[in-house]
């Protein structure tokens, strides 16, 4: 089987890969054309594709008979993907769940710091020339301990967040999710299907819901009403649960204290408005960003190809 690897991964994985297929790797960091796409369906057995390679019902369309069979997609956000439109077309798709949790949940815990605590801000007037020595009001932000996290999804990175928060930090830990969940080493946390409620108690509130139709712009106008002036809001998941142009309406109207961001609803576009705010953190789309995470997340994906091509159901499929 030929196996179609849409940006180049850690070399492991590559090793693992072509222990089982007939790999091309793309030799390009940037996401696939249509044309790249059209040419991967139709040449080959899977298909290997990452964030930013867009997958979307037109694409298949224009595949009426693809030769592939499977997209062993790298990463466990699959909003790029139409799966419907995909298995419409005959493909199975697959994710990668559980490489990622950790190093997501550090990600978080990174911009919840750097947000509550202005570090951001701090480093650039110390790199401007424009600090003149400690002083006792100085750059003065949110103390952590004591203070309530809001988690917006409850899932596996949702859950280690809030472990990190509680016992790392002493916060509490509230969430909104669908249904009323019994997390392990948490009896205390409270859960609310009123995402207003949550958003009003929070002093910190984590994004942390898969990107879905239904969560499309779930943080709105009015949902950044809902929450207190204080409070700092932290995207790990994806840029369009967000509605971008009312979170920065709500930063320079001061609606809310601050946010930190991983994530934009147009990636790579940043919006210059966001940019020119102090008052946020923006990292690139950091969340799995460490070569051991990098490497288990591309030997998941291998491995859902590899059972898919013994005629078994991949272990993560969607």
């Amino acid at each position: 089987m030929k196996l179609f690897i849409s940006r180049p991964l850690p070399e492991p994985v590559l090793v693992a890969a072509r222990a089982a297929f007939d790999v091309t790797v793309r030799a390009s960091n940037a996401p696939l054309t249509a044309a790249e796409m059209h040419e991967a369906l139709m040449g080959y057995d899977v298909v290997l594709p990452t964030l930013g390679d867009l997958f979307k019902a037109p694409v298949f369309a224009a595949c009426p008979a693809p030769r592939a069979k499977m997209l062993a997609n790298f990463g466990v956000g699959y909003n790029h993907i139409d799966v419907a439109a995909a298995k419409a077309a005959g493909l199975q798709v697959s994710n990668t769940p559980g490489a990622v949790t950790d190093a997501t949940a550090d990600i978080a815990m990174t911009l919840i710091l750097m947000s509550a605590r202005r570090a951001s801000e701090g480093e650039r007037m110390l790199r401007a020339g424009q600090w003149q020595g400690w002083h006792p009001t100085q750059m003065l932000g949110m103390h952590l301990g004591g203070k309530t996290l809001g988690i917006v999804g409850m899932g596996r990175i949702g859950q280690a967040i809030a472990r990190r928060a509680h016992f790392g930090f002493g916060m509490a830990i509230r969430y909104h999710a669908r249904t009323e969940r019994t997390i392990d080493g948490l009896p205390d946390a409270c859960g609310t299907t009123d995402l207003h409620t949550l958003l009003a108690q929070s002093d910190v509130v984590v994004i942390a819901v898969p990107a879905t139709p239904e969560t499309h712009h779930l943080i709105d106008a009015a949902a950044l009403r809902a929450m207190q002036p204080h409070a700092h809001l932290i995207n790990i998941a994806r840029g369009d649960i967000v509605a971008e142009k009312a979170m920065i309406a709500a930063l320079e109207q001061g609606q809310i204290a601050g946010a930190g961001l991983d994530v934009y609803e147009f990636e790579p576009k940043v919006p210059p408005a966001l940019i020119a705010l102090e008052n946020v953190v923006l990292l690139p789309h950091l969340g799995t960003a460490a070569l051991e995470v990098r490497t288990q997340m591309g030997l998941m994906a291998v491995e859902n190809a590899v059972a898919f091509k013994l005629g078994k159901t991949p272990p993560n499929r969607v």
